[in-house]
């Protein structure tokens, strides 16, 4: 047997050993909580949520506006992974109505809290400032002189600039551009601050002309600073300010039985796929079993630690999953059983077997993953949470069902007392 035979195989089952751990216990560190499986958010469907009726503080807006500030509220959800919710319109009453699951709380489930957690619902505007009028904390006063409606913002992101390090990159539309031109033109060298309503939450002075559209707010202290200003400015921009009334909670359509008996097939699901790849593969199959199990959990984990709200389609798609991990192990493994059966030694048959198999592999997992994103651009809610799952699974197959499963056999084939054929699926060739 070689020194470092089996050394591999061990660090992998000793990784996947510690991610379960993890998403069956979670972690404590430092005061700080590293969530596991109970960390995930559930969907309406199942821990229900909250609904509110979101009103302008327009008169009579237009209908372009009203799916201006749906989109937005969209995209903050989007955001945050939240994707099991409802925003209709209600052009007769000039009102937006909002539903969406609760984030997951230890403590207690408060509707207000849940409608801040979407953001500040406020109007998001450049203005002119008087350097000579601040409250006392310094911090310039609004003067309603408007220079750009954050409506017309396009883009906010945090960025790199090689002379500047840390900043935050805006995008202006057509139109807003062409206002932002003028406004630093007219206030060159002369801030021009950003207001949240009547909070201020950022005033760059005006270095230069921006013609182009392309501003950069420069003097960033980290990039958790500066992306937290370019989410603010990125989904603050509503074409006005919404008050939340009529703030309800809504309670569960499926409930947690529902949630427990998806839970269980899950599990039934895993378990019984296990067994059937240990009997019918042996050695092979308790490897994939070992591979499925750090898919399950890593998919799990990134779940909890995204925030990502999870419905029953969503248990789905993780269900899904499983079957398309273990699928490219069985075309993986009836390939080796092949080259075995050819008279190929095993370390030559573990080689052809990943290689010649893994463009059916491919393949396979590449349709289903564009069938992901295809529903995932174009479902919404349940749907695009259930593509969200199944993507993410696809993905983390190739990790698991290919690269670790390769791994892990190839360092216990070089082990002498599992050399023999049989334990490959193979009842002749050479070891």
């Amino acid at each position: 047997m070689k020194k470092k035979s089996g050394v591999s195989f061990i660090v992998i089952v000793t990784i996947i050993a510690l991610l379960t751990l993890l998403a069956v216990f979670g972690l404590e560190v430092f005061d700080q909580k590293i969530p596991g499986a109970e960390g995930i958010r559930t969907g309406i469907d199942i821990s229900g949520g909250v609904s509110a009726m979101l009103y302008p503080d327009e008169e009579n807006p237009s209908e372009e506006d009203m799916l201006t500030a749906k989109t937005i509220m969209e995209r903050r959800l989007d955001d945050r992974n939240i994707f099991d919710r409802n925003i209709t319109i209600d052009n007769i009453n000039k009102r937006i109505l909002i539903e969406f699951p609760w984030a997951k709380s230890e403590t207690n489930y408060n509707a207000q809290d849940a409608i801040n957690e979407l953001g500040q619902t406020a109007l998001l505007t450049f203005q002119e400032v008087d350097e000579s009028q601040v409250d006392e904390f310094g911090r310039y006063l609004p003067t309603g002189k408007i220079l750009v409606h954050g409506e017309e913002v396009k883009d906010a992101r945090q960025d790199n600039d090689p002379q500047n390090g840390i900043v935050v990159s805006i995008t202006f539309k057509e139109k807003g551009a062409a206002d932002f031109a003028k406004a630093t033109e007219e206030n060159l060298g002369k801030p021009i601050a950003i207001f949240m309503d009547n909070k201020l939450i950022s005033d760059p002075r005006v270095q230069s002309v921006i013609p182009n559209g392309q501003a950069v707010i420069t003097n960033q202290r980290s990039v958790d600073e500066a992306r937290e200003l370019a989410a603010l400015i990125k989904s603050g921009a509503l074409p006005f300010k919404l008050e939340a009334r009529q703030i309800d909670s809504i309670s569960p359509m499926l409930g947690q039985s529902a949630y427990d008996i998806a839970k269980l097939a899950l599990l039934i699901a895993f378990i019984v796929v296990c067994i059937f790849m240990i009997l019918y593969y042996r050695l092979p199959g308790l490897i994939s079993a070992i591979a499925l199990l750090g898919l399950v959990v890593t998919e799990i984990l990134v779940l909890s630690w995204s925030g990502t709200s999870v419905t029953l389609p969503g248990i789905g798609g993780i269900i899904l999953s499983i079957g398309m991990g273990v699928d490219a192990n069985v075309i993986i493994f009836e390939r080796i059983k092949e080259e075995l059966k050819s008279g190929k030694t095993l370390r030559s048959s573990i080689d052809s077997g990943f290689k010649r198999a893994f463009t059916a592999v491919l393949d396979a997992n590449v349709t289903t993953l564009i069938t992901a994103v295809v529903l995932y651009s174009l479902g919404s809610g349940p749907i695009k949470g259930f593509a969200f799952t199944l993507g993410l699974g696809v993905l983390l197959s190739f990790i698991t069902a290919v690269t670790a499963s390769r791994i892990m056999l190839k360092s216990v084939s070089a082990i002498d007392i599992v050399k023999y054929p049989w334990l490959y699926g193979a009842k002749g060739g050479n070891s």
